[in-house]
């Protein structure tokens, strides 16, 4: 291999490490809404060039967890409640999909189950906790398709989801029993074919969470 190109893959790694740990903050809400991303500040705080900086502040662009508008730096995405509604009808759409082709070969993923299976182990009443298998359900159920392209435009779609429950304090949180019950639903409607009824069960439970997301914010 050349200089050249070990350069450019040492420049990559640089970008991609920069790019986790900003987004690992954000998501944490460490980085708190509309705060400013420039160059120059990413560039001092990684030690980075700002070429690197540059291209990290991009790709969190791209994954829409930073927006930059005309003659402003890169700012962290602020949620309200459009951005809810439109952020959890696209996890309808995608999910729904999801489900509708697993019921077509009646195939229950594995690690839906498990994920649920952990949800199912918690104590009663509303978790954190739960939040973490709760999102690995649901992404059990895209990963299934065995696409890649279908799996990375949902990751970009749960990291907004995870921003907008960062963002959302004391967000309203259902009871782990209920949410495994509902997560079971659905996956007995896949087993047993049923796609239509394992798509409008999934609707009812994002629009459940929807609505408890839009009702933090505007409470």
């Amino acid at each position: 291999m050349s200089n050249v190109a070990e350069s450019a893959l040492e420049v990559v790694g640089v970008v991609d490490a920069v790019t986790q740990r900003l987004r690992g903050r954000i998501l944490r809400g460490d980085i708190r809404p509309d705060t400013a991303l420039t160059e120059a500040k990413v560039a001092q705080e990684y030690a980075v060039a700002r070429p690197s900086a540059k291209a990290a502040i991009e790709q969190l662009v791209a994954s829409g967890l930073l927006v930059r508008t005309a003659y402003r730096s890169a700012r962290v995405v602020a949620i309200d409640a459009e951005v809810v509604r439109d952020v959890y009808r696209t996890r309808t759409r995608l999910e729904s999909a999801a489900l509708r082709e697993l019921a077509q070969s009646r195939r229950v993923p594995a690690a839906a189950v498990s994920a649920n299976d952990e949800i199912l182990a918690m104590p009663v009443g509303p978790d954190p906790a739960t939040v973490d298998p709760d999102l690995r359900f649901h992404q059990a159920l895209i990963h299934a398709l065995q696409s890649e392209r279908t799996a990375r435009m949902y990751a970009s779609v749960l990291d907004e989801v995870r921003l907008c429950m960062a963002q959302v304090q004391g967000r309203r949180l259902l009871d782990a029993a209920l949410i495994a019950a509902q997560h079971q639903a659905m996956l007995a409607a896949v087993a047993e074919g049923d796609g239509e009824r394992a798509a409008r069960l999934l609707t009812e439970h994002l629009a459940a969470a929807e609505e408890r997301l839009v009702e933090a914010l505007l409470g």
